[in-house]
């Protein structure tokens, strides 16, 4: 979530100096109502308003220095009750314009559980392979954890810098934010579900890196539709004090 919400926004803000994070040339819809761009925008709000709440959620149950089962069942639960929210939304706008959910829905739910566990039968095997190395050098099973993570944050990376080439910022805020309420609290919770998850030393100070990469991103989307440069070099600077913080320390 780190990586997302500094680096992987931050290094396209830079390269590209990102322009508004929203559609260029929204158009009414019929009817009068609001400009496509308007609407883009209020979505992105709430998604980085759910980031917030959400790492708070793990902060306030992970303060005792550790997640247990109950903890959770509760991050799980607020995980699918987002989710909910969702559908509902779905269902009511295909409401208002007459459409039903089609016939696509089940092919693209095969397809996303055929490409999950394709994830986790490569991933795996890249584990068991990685813990066989003797420690010592970086790449040991020590920094399982952090070489994990950036193999799982890839994709979103590549997805980062073509869409920040194509100069579509919209593009490269939906791919990255979207992360944020996904890893937390569901990737979290589910692991709590099986085992008690003893936080790292430097939780704290992920949580607080979130919370103000998070709160960089509601300012300046809400306010200016766009991360200028100089914050792009900001967030990459947060991101380097966080792995400071993790990996040398």
């Amino acid at each position: 979530n780190v990586t997302n919400l500094t680096l992987l926004i931050g290094l396209p803000a830079i390269l590209w100096s990102a322009k508004p994070a929203v559609a260029p040339k929204g158009k009414s819809k019929k009817g009068g109502g609001p400009p496509a761009d308007h609407l883009h925008r209020l979505s992105m709000l709430l998604t980085l308003t759910a980031v917030l709440f959400f790492t708070g959620a793990v902060y306030a149950l992970g303060r005792d220095g550790r997640l247990t089962f109950n903890d959770g069942l509760v991050l799980v639960g607020l995980f699918l009750f987002w989710q909910c929210f969702h559908v509902f939304e779905v269902l009511k706008s295909n409401a208002r314009q007459g459409k039903s959910l089609g016939w696509k829905l089940p092919v693209n739910l095969i397809l996303l559980g055929v490409g999950a566990y394709a994830s986790y039968v490569s991933i795996d095997w890249l584990m068991t392979w990685l813990s066989k190395i003797p420690s010592g050098g970086f790449i040991s099973p020590k920094n399982l954890g952090w070489l994990s993570g950036w193999l799982m944050v890839l994709p979103n990376a590549m997805l980062a810098l073509y869409y920040g080439w194509r100069r579509k910022p919209e593009v490269v805020y939906t791919s990255q934010v979207g992360d944020g309420h996904i890893c937390l609290p569901l990737c979290v919770g589910i692991f709590a579900l099986h085992h008690t998850l003893t936080l790292p030393d430097f939780f704290l100070t992920g949580v607080c890196v979130i919370g103000g990469a998070t709160s960089i991103h509601l300012l300046f989307v809400g306010i200016m539709g766009r991360l200028p440069r100089l914050m792009g070099f900001a967030l990459v600077a947060g991101y380097g004090y966080f792995l400071k913080q993790g990996l040398l320390r």
